[in-house]
């Protein structure tokens, strides 16, 4: 899950390559990509969508709109790994969800959920524990909205990283840049701030264009160096030195987790 790419449900000629452009899921959007007039029609288009996507190797989600459970009934009838679940401010909110997702057979599916209003943020330590949901992040560009801010770096960092800390302290992924993925052209920004998240320990970052996709996978994905560091620390016994610094039980643990995400 380092790169999540949106597609928007109703652009055939989008989804018809989004399998070829590497990310580890692509997310289906009937939300904010579909104009309110499309909607039925990217509902009913879901089915043929997500078997196109089959051949990719990537897990294949969908963003429905908050409070339908026309797109979580169609969603689900498609056969999605995921479901994507915006306006995530309450815990009211995800039990609707939930209890929606269980009439439909979704009892198992995963949910990402996007925490999108202050509210929701001085809430989301309750949020990010209920058990439906398996992942979380901040919705910039909406809570900027509520906020009566600018979505900035500078505004977002505050609230990304309390629904950040939230997500990790339920022990749930966490995703997300701490900047908005509006600016897609500005490449060297997006390669940085990914590389920022992840020395924060966020888990990967959606995207809105295929050009963002291998510079997420590249940034939260091990190093080369961070890789054979790992491997020199496990070849360590006790507690020791290496290259001038401690070895001890944390930095141990931080080697063993690099080397599970390289298999």
């Amino acid at each position: 899950m380092r790169s999540l790419l949106y597609v928007p449900a109703d652009q055939d000629r989008f989804i018809a390559k989004a399998h070829l452009r590497g990310a580890d899921a692509v997310i289906l959007d009937l939300e904010d990509a579909v104009p309110e007039e499309h909607k039925d029609f990217a509902r009913g288009n879901l089915a043929g969508a997500v078997k196109s996507l089959r051949q990719g190797s990537g897990a294949v989600a969908v963003r429905v709109n908050s409070g339908s459970e026309a797109d979580v009934a169609a969603a689900l009838t498609a056969g999605v790994d995921w479901l994507v679940f915006p306006k995530a401010n309450s815990v009211a909110v995800v039990d609707e969800l939930d209890a929606m997702m269980r009439r439909h057979g979704g009892a198992d599916v995963p949910v990402l959920a996007t925490i999108e209003s202050p509210a929701g943020v001085l809430d989301a330590a309750a949020i990010c524990r209920h058990p439906r949901l398996a992942a979380i992040n901040l919705g910039s560009e909406d809570f900027a909205l509520e906020l009566g801010g600018v979505p900035d770096p500078d505004v977002l960092r505050m609230p990304k990283l309390l629904v950040h800390y939230a997500a990790k302290a339920a022990g749930k992924r966490s995703l997300g840049l701490l900047r908005s993925i509006a600016d897609y052209a500005d490449t060297e920004a997006i390669a940085e701030a990914a590389r920022e998240a992840r020395r924060h320990g966020f888990d990967g970052a959606t995207c809105v264009h295929p050009s963002a996709v291998p510079l997420l996978n590249e940034a939260f994905a091990p190093s080369v160096a961070e890789i054979e560091w790992a491997r020199a620390v496990m070849a360590t016994e006790g507690t020791v030195s290496l290259d001038g610094k401690m070895i001890d039980k944390p930095l141990r643990d931080r080697a063993a987790a690099i080397l599970r995400q390289v298999g």
